[in-house]
């Protein structure tokens, strides 16, 4: 697990309603130019950039993979395409 700075901390005390306007640019930025699928590290990495935990970041990571799931007809669910 990636040590938090205190930006983060505090941030994410902040953000109990959910991520603020600049903090979802940060995530759909990495979402749709990055990756889909973050590894730990690049999530750890994501999370600090949008003063985030990281919990809150794959908890956001995977609500917005089912929703893009659903928007091009495929299971929300699934991993791949051939699942």
């Amino acid at each position: 697990m990636c040590q938090r700075s205190n930006r983060a901390r505090t941030m994410s005390a902040e953000t109990a309603s959910g991520p603020t306007e600049d903090q979802v640019e940060i995530l759909e930025y990495n979402f749709n130019k990055v990756n889909k699928h973050p590894d730990p590290t690049t999530l750890c990495l994501i999370a600090a950039e949008a003063g985030l935990s990281e919990e809150e970041t794959q908890k956001w990571f995977k609500q917005r993979l089912a929703q893009w799931r659903r928007s091009e007809g495929l299971p929300s669910e699934c991993r791949s395409v051939t699942d």
